[in-house]
């Protein structure tokens, strides 16, 4: 089967500063990824540059064995680190909105994940706390029919339970046949949901690997093993 990600060699530079240098990685379907490292580490740029928001300078990106472009793009949903929905839209007018903008928006899948994270249909973003608007994007993201999720920061800044839920809703998701890649800081509240790791600190990958093999390898949880490996660097 064609991997769902592959990127080889990328490069971007803001300037003079290099934001990705050289990063290759490959993504089978079914994997969860978990795209760890400090702020201005690169995670974001990697992202945006898959999901086709933005160029790399050098290397190539291949989505279903489909170059970045009109059709990777349709493979593809992406979860920004930041709320982009107008304040005064409801979930409901977001739902609709997304609806009509995609072709492989699944409204009934988006009704259901409302109901999974408690959220009300009828508030506006206005009204929302930090985590109801993780869940209202989140749901957004998840309610499209994509080979490949990508996941920024999704659990910044909200309550406990909240982030419980968006994690639930995350695994509940999980479709053998795409795969998921979440940046995060909350390395501790998230790794049990992870297939694979990848460390990233100056745009460069430093750990990169099986979940459980490195869990084994080096005798501690993968938190534990985010503090060891960037403590010392």
């Amino acid at each position: 089967m064609e991997p769902i990600l592959v990127a080889e060699n990328l490069t971007k530079q803001y300037g003079m500063r290099p934001a990705i240098s050289n990063l290759s990685l490959t993504l089978e379907a079914g994997r969860i990824l978990g795209l760890m490292g400090p702020n201005g580490s690169g995670k974001t740029t990697f992202l945006k540059i898959v999901a086709g928001l933005q160029k790399a300078n050098n290397g190539y990106v291949r989505v279903c064995g489909k170059a970045l472009g009109i059709e990777s793009k349709r493979l593809v949903s992406f979860l920004p680190d930041r709320n982009i929905m107008p304040k005064w839209m409801t979930a409901l007018d977001a739902i609709d909105y997304y609806h009509d903008y995609f072709a492989d928006f699944d409204t009934r899948k988006a009704y259901d994940m409302l109901e999974f994270v408690h959220l009300e249909k009828n508030v506006s973003v206005a009204h929302m706390s930090k985590g109801m608007i993780e869940k209202l994007n989140l749901t957004l993201c998840f309610s499209r029919a994509a080979k490949l999720f990508l996941l920024d920061e999704p659990l910044g800044g909200v309550d406990p339970v909240a982030r419980e839920q968006i994690v639930s809703s995350i695994v509940k998701t999980y479709n053998p046949d795409s795969s998921i890649i979440v940046s995060t800081h909350l390395v501790h509240d998230i790794e049990h949901m992870f297939n694979d790791v990848c460390f990233i600190k100056d745009g460069e990958i430093v750990l990169y690997g099986d979940a459980e093999r490195l869990r084994n390898e080096h005798g501690m949880d993968i938190d534990a093993l985010y503090i060891a490996t960037f403590k010392e660097m």
